[in-house]
């Protein structure tokens, strides 16, 4: 089965194929050795996965002073570079749906950064609320442990249209920490119009 994707990978790079071609082709179907039984999927990998939904109304905002955006490819929509030395950028992202849910992207949020998950009471705790002509905008805000800190504040939007944004501005964590009352104006300032 590795040999099988390992020539398939093969084939992909030597006719020049992008990353876009790739994910946007039909899925090559893997046949198992004879005698031998299809390996199953990695758990919660199972069946098809949908591309990122076209947002039928794009998400706008205000670009804070001083910050740059360049526009994203496959799923990142955008990615924001505030001003300054250090580590820090915002993605933007849009999903199709909930995208697996609150409290899970939370906890995998956190488990970037070297954090524990949390359980619902403590994700209600965490959870602030922007509000934004778009809707309401879930934030939370983590900093990892340890000597070198990185810091992580996400905004999660959920508009009429189905998909999910999320806004997410990481890095180490003193940039991040000047950063960060921009990036909750940033947030004030999403719109659909």
């Amino acid at each position: 089965m590795g040999a099988c994707a390992a020539l398939a990978a093969c084939a992909m790079l030597s006719t020049g194929c992008n990353r876009d071609q790739v994910s946007r082709s039909a899925p090559v179907p893997v046949t198992a050795a004879p005698g031998t039984a299809p390996a199953a999927p990695p758990p919660g990998m199972s069946g098809e996965v949908p591309l990122p939904p076209t947002p039928s109304s794009p998400l706008h905002w205000t670009l804070p002073k001083g910050w740059t955006e360049t526009p994203g490819n496959g799923m990142r929509f955008a990615t924001l570079n505030p001003p300054g030395p250090g580590k820090v950028e915002v993605s933007v992202v849009c999903l199709p749906g909930q995208a697996g849910g609150e409290l899970a992207n939370v906890n995998r949020w956190r488990g970037q950064i070297g954090l524990e998950p949390m359980d619902e009471k403590a994700l209600a705790a965490s959870r602030q609320t922007v509000k934004s002509k778009a809707g309401a905008v879930a934030v939370f805000d983590f900093t990892s442990q340890g000597q070198a800190q990185t810091r992580m504040i996400v905004g999660s939007l959920t508009p009429k249209d189905g998909g999910t944004w999320f806004l997410k501005l990481l890095g180490d964590a003193a940039p991040v920490a000047k950063a960060r009352p921009d990036f909750m104006r940033y947030l004030e300032s999403l719109h659909l119009d």
